[in-house]
C-alpha cells in the first residue's frame, strides 16, 4: 500500500474515532433518541478526505451513536447510515466544487427532512412528523460546529498537487 492510501485510510480512521467521541455526546431532544455530535467529525472531514472516505466516517459514526443508545430503530439503522453516507457525500461533493453556499441548507434539508422520510412509511406518519421536531435541530447543531471549525482546519490542511501536507 503506498503512502497516501495509507495516510487517507489512517485518517478516515481517526475521524471514524471522533465520531465515535461524538456519538456519546447526545442532544437531548424528546423523541428521536440517537441525536448526538456523531456527523459533525463526519462533515468536517471533506475539508481533507474525498466525499466516499468522509461518508464511511459518517455510517462508523452513526452505528456507534445507534449503539450507544441500544439500537432503538433495530435493523432500520442501516436505512440510517446509508443515507448518512450519502448526505455526507453530498456535502463533501459541493465542498469540493466551491459550492460553499449551498452545501449547508442542501445538509440540513436533506439530513433533517429528506432523510426521515422513509420512515414515514415504514414505521408511521407520526413517527415522521415527530422527527421533524428534534432531527432538524440535531443536525443544525452539527452544522453550526462544523462551520465554525472547518474555516480554521480548511488552513492547516494545504493542499499542493492533490496531497495533503
Amino acid at each position: 500500500m503506498d503512502r497516501q492510501r495509507l495516510m487517507k485510510l489512517t485518517l478516515t480512521a481517526m475521524v471514524a474515532a471522533i465520531c465515535a467521541v461524538g456519538a456519546v455526546i447526545k442532544i437531548p431532544t424528546p423523541f428521536i433518541t440517537t441525536a448526538a455530535l456523531d456527523s459533525a467529525p463526519a462533515f468536517l472531514s471533506v475539508v481533507f478526505l474525498s466525499p466516499v472516505l468522509a461518508g464511511v466516517a459518517g455510517v462508523i459514526g452513526h452505528f456507534i451513536s445507534a449503539l450507544t443508545t441500544g439500537f432503538p430503530f433495530g435493523p432500520l439503522h442501516i436505512i440510517i447510515a446509508v443515507e448518512m453516507f450519502i448526505v455526507v457525500w453530498i456535502f463533501g461533493v459541493m465542498h469540493k466544487k466551491g459550492m460553499h453556499f449551498w452545501k449547508w441548507p442542501v445538509a440540513l434539508i436533506l439530513n433533517g427532512v429528506v432523510a426521515p422520510l422513509p420512515f414515514y412509511f415504514i414505521i408511521s406518519p407520526a413517527f415522521y412528523w415527530t422527527s421533524l421536531t428534534s432531527l432538524p435541530l440535531a443536525t443544525l447543531i452539527n452544522l453550526v460546529i462544523v462551520a465554525v471549525v472547518m474555516p480554521i482546519l480548511s488552513k492547516v490542511f494545504v493542499r499542493k498537487e492533490g496531497r495533503v501536507h
